[in-house]
């Protein structure tokens, strides 16, 4: 018998195992070409070429590559990330302020491993991540769901500041957001800032801001992600490459601790640790160096606004309501129904339409369709929603 909690995570996430397992019944019966599958975030734009011969070129090196390095990883490409971190942020960041990681996933367990104690409480507003819940649970804290502001969907820093209590540890943020794509202004995080520091006064206590950032570099239209360690003095940045270079299987990333943080130095050595303690040793040694190699590359988001603009002038000519999404590669839209899984059961599925269920996200009433799909798909989907 598996364990009780693991059992009953299984069956609230069924939700999109389902929706999966649908897909792949769907394709059996009627090819992968009529079937209009809008549910998975992984990015089929290709990896720069840069990506490629640089793991071509490190493979063939005759030292030990592969080997262990230390918990938080190699000096030298920590020391880089370090570096473009502090010109972004405007602060001074060093190796030891960087943690090599597995991933986005990884890093985020990492540091609330490291920051956690039983029972305290990390806030995130809806519509989030739904694996946040998970993260924190992992370390026995409690993740404090805030309503969602409709029907743009940004932070609301004044409501965030209700759900605050003395347990409150951290709060996570999320831009450019996965659902909706919409990323947070400097306007509206500064009254964030604001909100976290006069709670910070009233409780006597410390508030992280984790600021989970993997589709960065996915923006359009001239839309700039505000550095969050310009903004917060309590900001942690976990970032993963598995968007802004399509490396989603290898899972590399890492975690920044800024400077100005509490109890800096107690942090920068715990997330390491926490590597060691979760059982991830290390994160990818041959991908750190293909970093090191391709740190300023980037994949084609051009390819993903084109497609972006596809679906979205498709939805709109249709009547569906959504926030145009500035960044990342999914919309976020209201469904005609009010439960959604009745849109998506009833009406999508029998035109082999696959969307998420927005309550997997804390918003009732919504799907998320993804759009890093071929275009093809885009144009199906749209044909079979009309």
């Amino acid at each position: 018998m598996i364990a009780n909690h693991i059992k009953t995570k299984m069956q609230a996430g069924s939700w999109i195992r389902d929706m999966f397992e649908k897909g792949t019944e769907l394709k059996k019966i009627y090819g992968d070409g009529k079937v209009f599958d809008l549910t998975l975030g992984n990015p089929d734009v290709p990896s720069p070429k840069e990506v490629n011969e640089s793991i071509a070129k490190r493979a063939s090196m005759g030292d030990n590559i592969h080997g262990y390095m230390s918990n938080a990883g190699y000096p030298e490409i920590r020391a880089l990330i370090a570096d473009r971190e502090s010109k972004r942020n405007g602060v001074n960041l060093t190796a030891n302020n960087v943690t090599m990681c597995v991933g986005a996933a990884g890093g985020l367990n990492c540091v609330f491993k490291a920051l956690l104690n039983p029972g305290e409480e990390v806030l995130v507003q809806a519509p989030y991540f739904v694996q946040y819940g998970g993260y924190v649970d992992n370390h026995g804290g409690k993740l404090i769901v805030v309503p969602a502001k409709v029907p743009d969907f940004d932070l609301d820093p004044n409501l965030i500041g209700t759900y605050i209590t003395e347990k409150t540890k951290a709060i996570i943020i999320n831009s450019p957001n996965n659902p909706t794509g919409v990323v947070y202004s400097r306007e509206t995080l500064e009254k964030l800032e604001k909100v976290l520091t006069e709670k910070e006064k009233e409780f006597g206590t410390d508030i992280y801001v984790v600021s989970d950032e993997p589709y960065r570099e996915i923006v359009y239209d001239g839309v700039e992600v505000p550095p969050v360690m310009d903004i917060f003095h309590n900001a942690i940045i976990v970032y993963s490459y598995s968007k802004s270079l399509s490396l989603a299987g290898e899972r590399i990333g890492y975690v920044a601790i800024s400077p100005n943080c509490a109890d800096v130095e107690a942090l920068c050595a715990a997330v390491p640790f926490a590597t060691r303690e979760l059982g991830y040793t290390n994160a990818p040694a041959l991908f750190q160096y293909v970093l090191k190699d391709c740190v300023d590359c980037q994949t084609d988001v051009d390819a993903y606004k084109v497609r972006r603009d596809i679906l979205m002038k498709g939805l709109r000519e249709l009547g569906y309501e959504f926030p145009e999404p500035q960044g990342a590669f999914y919309i976020f839209m209201k469904t005609p129904t009010e439960d959604e899984n009745e849109f998506i059961n009833n009406y999508c599925l029998p035109r082999n339409v696959l969307a998420v269920p927005g309550r997997g996200f804390g918003c009732p009433g919504y799907m998320r369709v993804a759009y890093c799909v071929a275009e093809e798909t885009i144009k199906g989907a749209i044909k079979a929603l009309r």
